[in-house]
């Protein structure tokens, strides 16, 4: 089993495709070095520190530190969102509705695994 198998890391590399895609297709060209860079690296974030916390899970107190980061990573990802929806550079309410329905999807997932890790881990 590697990092690509956790079903956390499949869900926030499709956030990753589809955050890429939003800010290049469905909103304003300003908005791509503005709040369209901030929500990239945020949920670029998000899959990196999966990706990292699995490269430390010997370590049970650093696994669960960078899952912790990609948590706060999603709600910041999730703030954007929401930013560039409430300011009308995002107007497709169903794109809107559903990135926000799965990153919200994603946070509960994060969470739930970083329970599994606390209470399952063996050093």
């Amino acid at each position: 089993m590697n990092y690509q198998d956790l079903e956390i890391w499949k869900i926030a590399n499709e956030m990753v495709l589809r955050i890429h895609e939003l800010t290049f297709n469905n909103i304003p060209k300003f908005e791509m070095f503005e709040t369209g860079s901030q929500i990239r690296r945020s949920i670029k974030s998000v899959k990196s520190n999966i990706v990292e916390g699995y490269g430390r899970r010997k370590y049970k107190h650093e696994f669960i530190r960078f899952l912790v980061i990609s948590i706060a990573s999603n709600d910041e990802t999730i703030d954007h969102l929401k930013t560039l929806y409430q300011t009308k550079s995002l107007t497709d309410t169903v794109k809107y509705e559903d990135l926000l329905k799965r990153l919200e999807e994603l946070g509960r997932k994060l969470n739930r695994f970083i329970s599994a890790v606390d209470k399952g881990h063996r050093s």
